[in-house]
């Protein structure tokens, strides 16, 4: 029997797979092979690396033990088992990010080289980076008139589990093992993605619109690390969604993960530098009082309650509310005035659902430095931001128990609205490291002086 090799990456599911369907096509036996990159690997931050290590158990489990894991360069490792293999065809899912497209046109030569063909089918998206697009084909840098574009789009159906013979004889090496620093950890693999997405659809998409920026309810869908690894598809998702107002609302999530995919893809150099330009000479605080602060803002102990209750969670879980994820950045950039790159990094050393694109773009879109119509006045503020999304105070109790004997919204104040009740057996709360009100006007002044 012919033999061709699946190459997978970011897309471990066996249904509604257009690349692994063409590499089974005329009843070829499949040699299913995950490289472990150390170039990837290595960066991926314990959580991402624990959740992939169990989302390829279970993807092995699916296929009954088959899976050939190999560890190296890809351009190395991936022509050597088609060479074992004897397969003429690679077939894999493109890859849109900087480094992914580098590292498949290596694989690509290496495998020309030996008269084999590396062969790209499918995409980790709904809408294929470069489908949308302004009439002169060049980029949107504003997310509303990019969504109505890609609402146009017509997605495709999702299709089926195919019928795969996986080919046999293939050395292979362990999975790997993995330890995640957070507490716990989503259950991985693609049967866990589709759990996970029908309750949400059956217990919380309708109210999506109206729960979805409150910090201390289950109002997510939290999908996106089987959306990151590709144990779900958006298209699954899509295809399921119905027409209220909260199906409409977690839409345009799916499209935010989508604009900023088209972001990277077009400007791939935003992933570690602004993408206005102008930005790029904003002033930002360094030395050694700008690492104290740093360490206080990872560590949750910057005396904003809201703000170290969403740290703490981070550090915890591997995932913190989008929300929240908006406000801590704001702090960390306007408050505190550094680099937003240095907060970026320390998200992706965390976050399960560490997406490079999402999270650079998410981090310059509050940094305004990237896309948005007139970004750098939006400056948190987090004292309200607490007040309006943690109304009653239960999402910074649950994460900074100093404060668990302060009652309702008290607990976002404490030392004004508090009445001095702190656990004494739970060490005090520290006061707030700087004055937003200071360091809001400091930033516009930053920003007036730059555009002057």
């Amino acid at each position: 029997m012919d033999r061709s090799v699946l190459w997978f990456r970011r897309d471990l599911r066996l249904a509604d797979h257009p690349a692994l369907a063409s590499a089974a096509a005329g009843d070829r036996s499949v040699v299913g092979l995950f490289v472990l990159d150390p170039r990837l690997w290595d960066t991926a931050g314990d959580n991402r690396r624990a959740f992939l290590a169990g989302c390829l158990d279970e993807l092995n489990r699916a296929m009954g033990g088959w899976l050939v894991v190999r560890t190296g360069r890809p351009e190395d490792v991936v022509p050597a088992v088609a060479a074992e293999a004897d397969a003429d065809e690679v077939w894999a899912t493109k890859d849109f990010g900087p480094y992914g497209q580098r590292r498949d046109a290596a694989v690509a030569e290496a495998l020309e080289q030996a008269g084999r063909r590396l062969r790209l089918e499918g995409t980790p998206y709904a809408v294929e980076p470069g489908t949308v697009h302004t009439k002169d084909g060049g980029l949107y840098r504003v997310f509303t008139p990019f969504y109505r574009a890609w609402k146009q789009v017509d997605v495709a159906p999702p299709g089926g589990e195919v019928d795969v013979s996986w080919a046999r004889g293939i050395d292979r090496e362990e999975l790997p093992e993995a330890t995640g620093t957070a507490q716990t950890l989503p259950a991985p693999g693609e049967q866990a993605a589709h759990d996970r997405l029908d309750a949400f659809l059956a217990e919380g998409v309708d109210d999506y619109d109206e729960r979805r920026n409150l910090v201390a309810v289950d109002g997510t869908s939290r999908l996106s690390p089987y959306v990151k690894w590709g144990c779900v598809h958006p298209r699954q998702v899509l295809d399921r969604l119905g027409d209220t107002k909260g199906a409409e609302s977690f839409r345009s999530e799916i499209a935010w993960r989508e604009f900023y995919a088209e972001v990277l893809w077009r400007e791939p150099e935003s992933r570690s530098r602004a993408l206005n330009e102008k930005m790029r000479a904003m002033p930002v605080d360094t030395g050694a009082e700008a690492d104290e602060r740093f360490a206080a803002w990872c560590e949750g102990r910057t005396g904003f309650p809201v703000v170290d209750a969403a740290m703490r969670q981070l550090v915890s879980e591997g995932w913190m509310h989008n929300r929240m994820r908006m406000v801590v950045a704001s702090f960390l950039v306007k408050d505190l005035h550094i680099d937003w790159t240095r907060g970026a990094r320390f998200f992706m050393e965390h976050l399960v659902d560490g997406d490079l694109a999402s999270n650079q773009h998410g981090w310059q879109w509050v940094a305004g430095t990237g896309t948005d119509a007139a970004p750098y006045f939006r400056i948190f503020n987090p004292w309200s931001q607490g007040e309006k999304f943690d109304p009653d105070g239960e999402y910074v109790r649950r994460w900074v128990p100093e404060l668990a004997d302060v009652a309702g919204s008290g607990v976002h104040e404490p030392r004004e609205r508090g009445g001095g009740l702190f656990a004494a057996d739970r060490g005090d709360y520290p006061d707030p490291i700087v004055d937003h009100k200071t360091e809001r006007e400091e930033s516009l002044a930053r920003y007036q002086a730059l555009s002057s």
